[in-house]
């Protein structure tokens, strides 16, 4: 039996996993976070052990042909090699991209920035989690001064008096978190919930707004408003912990609650409620989730959010504050230690000189040959093939074309690369387009650390061996590393066995123990944001996992706040923010909002989730309300079209009454949803447009 913890969301569930024969088997393990519960993901997460469609051999695709044919690993890694170092040659370091996943562990992801930007030399380096919450991390870093999901453990929301769920359907993408929810009620607190959709978390709920999508800014700035107006602003609290409030409470002036309804449908009945519960309690939590934050102007909704938080003078107390719901199960982790495009390990930013020195002394290189800020994850993507963009991607973790917006213009984009080179476990809808696709291990197949939504560092212990001929991403890495250390020093004309003795430094080293990495991320981290030196792998297996921050000596954070934020003066900043509305409007044309998100049964691109039998795979559908199916003859179960200025899909017609008639949604679990997606980016975080397009539907 192994102590482990569930591969999918951010809540990082702990189990036990069991050999019973060939068979794995899940069963339950008492573990702060989920005490014990899984949802139906992971009671089956032992599934996709033993499948059929597992990749167990690289392949190598002939682009004349289209035919695949299996190689040895020494095969598929020196062609990949070999292609790499012949694109820089050619076209200079930016020419390879790397491509992250947001589910990698916190070793893959520091490796993986690592071999980035010392073996490729490349600045073009992002990863999915751009996708998930990077509108809140922005957010956070402008108004706290640090992105962590939750600044308190999960387990606070029970104990406070209010708690505003803003865009999250928590009840069916992280079922165990519920509870809390539940127990908050049952100790006389209250739940919010704010969705375009009733769903099973809005039922939970004491009061429901239900906004045309993309409106959640307005109704924010409504709410704040109403505070101001009624006196309950925490005025001593403002004064000595925070700056900027005037310019938001001018701003504010102007969103009176009738205006705030005449924009985003809430009755201004309904606000003057929410303000009135809010400004009545003496504790509240404002949580925020993809809902507010996939949109263009998701860093500013989330700011609005963050402000009345503020202005109630709520963060940094006990039971109390401002939080992000990370999605994917190491979002948090995996920016924090080199996969985003602006970032080093410990959150360090990468044009910081003082940060490129300390990271560049643990690499072993001279911080100048460290690149510098790359593209965002979408420009990334659509940047490839073009003469200025780079001409291979490297893909872990990551089923692009599904998850990326306006996917048909990426899958295009894919398709004009010199080489594209996946590494998964299943032959994923982007692994098919790929050139070489190299088979890598699944979570229980592997040890390494995660960090979860409350900024809780835990440890999946490896349960089971992998199949034969199957490695890790961290071997995939050190191989090619090895392979370009030789070619690219051949081609300026001195041996590897010299190259690191050049620059008078000891060079970087390229571990596949998950260990010895995670020792490596410690020193790289240490004296950032995200300082984990403190962490080893025997204190998480001892306390059931570490808070960050974590300096050496330390036990640990796991509340933020508590004195001060981490701006320079260790105040917060109220920002003012203006709404803008959806970067797409509706027409005639296209006089429907389209949204989309997750179902219960499924997990973002359900490259995993798909593939096991235990859960229903119903595929995608539209759902719509009884007065709008009406209008354009669409009946239940039937098959009806979208159509966007991106492209159109057909899906069978879910007709329930709990949307809004001037709205369709989607889930994007399947090829489809994001061929209509907008890939309109916010401005600060470069978040798309997920949440909110313009769209038709007709039967």
């Amino acid at each position: 039996m192994t102590d482990t913890h569930c591969p999918y969301c951010s809540l990082q569930c702990g189990m036990t996993l069991s050999r019973k024969g060939p068979r794995l088997e899940v069963s339950e393990r008492t573990f702060p976070v989920n005490e014990g519960a899984l949802c139906r993901k992971g009671w089956t997460a032992a599934g996709l052990r033993g499948s059929r469609e597992r990749l167990t051999t690289p392949m190598v695709r002939d682009r004349a042909t289209g035919e695949w044919s299996a190689a040895t690993w020494d095969e598929a890694l020196d062609l990949v090699a070999g292609k790499l170092a012949d694109l820089r040659s050619t076209h200079g370091a930016d020419a390879n991209a790397v491509f992250g996943g947001g589910g990698l562990t916190n070793e893959k992801a520091y490796q993986l920035g690592k071999f980035a930007r010392v073996a490729l030399g490349t600045s073009q380096i992002d990863y999915n989690g751009r996708w998930c919450m990077s509108s809140a991390a922005t957010a956070g870093n402008q108004a706290f001064g640090v992105d962590r999901g939750l600044p308190f453990p999960l387990a606070d929301i029970e104990q406070t008096d209010v708690c505003v769920l803003v865009g999250s359907n928590l009840a069916e993408t992280m079922p165990p978190a519920a509870r809390h929810l539940d127990r908050l009620r049952e100790n006389g607190g209250k739940v919010v919930v704010i969705d375009p959709r009733l769903t099973p978390t809005g039922e939970r709920a004491d009061l429901f707004l239900q906004p045309v999508p993309g409106t959640d800014l307005p109704l924010a700035l409504g709410v704040l408003h109403l505070l101001d107006a009624a006196g309950a602003v925490d005025e001593d609290y403002v004064a000595e912990r925070t700056t900027g409030f005037e310019d938001v409470r001018r701003s504010v002036a102007a969103w009176w609650p009738e205006m705030v309804e005449r924009v985003s449908g809430v009755e201004a009945a309904q606000l003057r409620e929410l303000a009135s519960l809010l400004a009545g309690a003496g504790k509240v939590m404002v949580l925020t989730a993809r809902g507010a934050e996939q949109h263009a102007q998701g860093t500013a909704t989330v700011l609005a959010w963050i402000n009345i938080a503020l202005a109630l003078g709520m963060p940094g107390r006990p039971y109390s504050g401002y939080g992000c719901l990370t999605g994917q199960g190491n979002g948090q982790g995996g920016r924090e230690h080199g996969q985003k495009a602006d970032q080093l390990p410990g959150y360090r930013m990468i044009d910081d000189p003082a940060a490129r020195e300390h990271v560049a002394a643990v690499w072993g290189v001279a911080p100048e040959s460290i690149p510098g800020k790359g593209r965002s994850a979408y420009e990334l993507l659509d940047a490839l093939g073009t003469p200025d963009g780079p001409k291979s991607l490297l893909v872990f973790g990551s089923n692009i074309v599904v998850s990326a917006p306006n996917a048909t213009h990426i899958a295009s984009r894919l398709a004009a690369l010199d080489l594209l080179v996946v590494a998964d476990m299943v032959m994923s809808e982007t692994a098919a387009l790929a050139d070489v696709v190299l088979p890598v291990t699944q979570w229980a197949e592997e040890t390494g650390t995660m960090t979860n939504l409350e900024g809780r560092v835990i440890l999946r212990n490896q349960a089971i061996t992998p199949p034969e001929n199957v490695r890790s991403d961290l071997d995939v890495i050190a191989g090619l590393a090895a392979r370009l250390e030789i070619l690219q020093g051949l081609s300026v004309g001195y041996s590897p066995v010299d190259r690191p003795k050049l620059p008078g430094l000891p060079g970087p080293t390229w571990s596949t123990d998950p260990a010895e990495v995670f020792d490596e991320l410690r020193a790289a981290s240490k004296g950032g944001k995200a300082d984990y030196s403190g962490i080893t792998y025997d204190r998480i297996r001892e306390e059931d996992g570490v808070f960050w921050p974590c300096p050496e000596g330390s036990e640990g954070t796991p509340r933020l706040f508590a004195e001060e934020f981490f701006h320079p003066d260790g105040r917060a900043r109220f920002v003012d923010v203006a709404h803008r509305g959806p970067a797409e409007v509706t027409t005639d044309d296209y006089p429907l909002h389209l949204t989309t998100g997750r179902v219960l049964a499924q997990y973002q691109s359900g490259a995993q989730t798909r593939r096991i039998k235990e859960l229903p795979d119903e595929g995608a559908f539209v759902e719509m309300h009884p007065l709008l199916a009406g209008r354009v003859g669409a009946h239940d179960g039937d098959p009806v079209v979208v159509r966007t200025p991106r492209g159109e899909m057909k899906a069978p017609a879910r007709i329930v009454a709990t949307i809004r008639p001037d709205t369709i949604f989607v889930p994007f679990h399947w090829v489809g949803a994001n061929k209509l997606t907008n890939d309109a980016l916010d401005p600060s975080s470069r978040m798309p447009e997920f949440k909110v397009c313009a769209a038709a539907v007709s039967a």
